[in-house]
């Protein structure tokens, strides 16, 4: 198997490759600021996930003897294994949109009003710390390697650097199943009918099943970014700002029930 963290580390001259094109043909989606501060935020989500993959890698495998059967590495294996953890990825993101806690980490995906390909590289260095990783448990506990679950996370990811672009329109048949740069945009938006939308990793059918899906609409024009102040553009702000907002809201809840609420509840702003 090879190493988790250097997928997506070999894909980035495809990736650098894309950026650079996309720069050429669309320069006005694009703020050099905002791009620089992206890709530091990357390096960082990058430095972070494989810090705490060392130190959990030996839980991981503690807890893949206890599971329920013994699943070998084949086609059919890895064609299972990735929808299963496209769709707890589904449920994650989810969650990260609707549970304070979650959304500590990934507000700051969503905190650049720009959308290009370095948009996908604006990640949190706090998913580790809120437990992105607790939802890939299942495959473990239901008999995936560990190291297989984390393979398949990093092509999950990889798939969806492609989906943060405007320079691409509808593709057809292909939005009917999977997520596309349509579908994702809408997610990024901050228009109303659009908010909570699309919360697809790869396949779009989740959000068709659970009631989440959002056409585009060609009437109404995205707004992207967050609801409530923006962050500064340096990853110092970017990756914690929303720390200090939650801490001011469990400042002012009086009751300890409050305090869950605020903490497990809907993201305040």
């Amino acid at each position: 198997m090879i190493p988790v963290e250097l997928i997506l580390l070999g894909l980035s001259p495809v990736f650098i490759i894309c950026v650079a094109l996309e720069f050429i043909k669309a320069r006005k989606h694009y703020n050099v600021k905002d791009s620089i501060n992206n890709t530091a935020l990357a390096l960082l989500h990058q430095g972070a996930d494989a810090i705490i993959l060392l130190l959990l890698m030996p839980m991981f495998n503690w807890l893949h003897q206890f599971s329920l059967f013994d699943i070998q590495l084949t086609a059919t294996s890895l064609l299972v294994g990735f929808i299963l953890q496209d769709f707890l990825y589904y449920w994650f993101h989810r969650a990260s949109h609707n549970i304070h806690w979650f959304w500590l980490a990934h507000v700051v995906h969503h905190s650049s009003t720009h959308m290009n390909f370095t948009t996908a590289f604006r990640q949190s260095v706090l998913y580790p710390i809120v437990g992105m990783w607790l939802f890939w448990l299942p495959m473990i506990l239901i008999g995936f390697s560990p190291s297989l679950v984390f393979a398949i996370v990093a092509i999950n990811l990889a798939y969806q650097f492609f989906v943060h672009t405007q320079v691409i329109g509808n593709l057809g048949w292909f939005e009917k199943a999977f997520n596309t740069p349509t579908h994702h945009r809408i997610h990024h938006a901050t228009n109303k009918p659009y908010i909570d939308k699309n919360y697809a990793g790869v396949l779009i059918i989740w959000d068709k099943l659970f009631g989440t899906f959002a056409p585009e609409d060609k009437s109404i024009t995205i707004k992207y970014g967050i609801i409530g102040e923006l962050p500064k553009d340096n990853p110092l702000s970017t990756n914690f700002k929303q720390l200090f907002v939650l801490k001011d809201k469990l400042k002012a809840a009086n009751t300890f029930k409050q305090k869950l609420s605020v903490l497990f509840g809907y993201p305040s702003h």
